[in-house]
């Protein structure tokens, strides 16, 4: 069954590509909007603003990018002989790939601490979050363009 992919390879990682550059860009904008968020007023239109700003950059931008980046992965791995399974790049860009995605699950908690106007981090603790995703992202990219292992 997973023989059919195989014509649509190339399709399917382009579409992996550009599902993950959507995920990035809103995993390294909402900390980014987080510590402009602690500095405004809690009950202000700006905080307001912001929340709105938080909630749609999440449910519309991050959650389809993330969904989509999972199941055009997941298509990808399905291909016989892509993945070598034994390889121990694969399970440290697997690890990194879980990690990303408990980050966003972190920040959706965050979000939801904003717009119930409970946010109890500092502005610095978002600043230092902020540097989290790059990270994960700079592991994945390595494993899977250099594979060192």
């Amino acid at each position: 069954m997973a023989e059919v992919l195989i014509p649509f390879m190339l399709w399917i990682k382009a579409f992996h590509i550009i599902s993950l550059i959507a995920w990035m860009a809103g995993v390294f904008y909402l900390p980014r909007l987080f510590v402009y968020h602690c500095q405004v007023a809690v009950g202000s239109a700006e905080s307001e603003r912001f929340k709105g700003m938080e909630y749609r950059l999440q449910r519309f931008i991050m959650l389809p990018a993330m969904i989509s980046t999972f199941v055009f992965g997941g298509l990808l791995a399905g291909i016989p002989g892509l993945v070598d399974w034994h390889a121990g790049w694969w399970m440290t860009k697997l690890a990194a790939v879980i990690a990303l995605a408990g980050f966003n699950g972190a920040c959706g908690r965050w979000r939801r601490d904003f717009a119930n106007d409970r946010n109890t981090h500092t502005e610095r603790f978002y600043r230092i979050a902020n540097e989290v995703p790059t990270v994960l992202m700079m592991i994945i990219v390595i494993m899977v363009v250099v594979r060192p292992f």
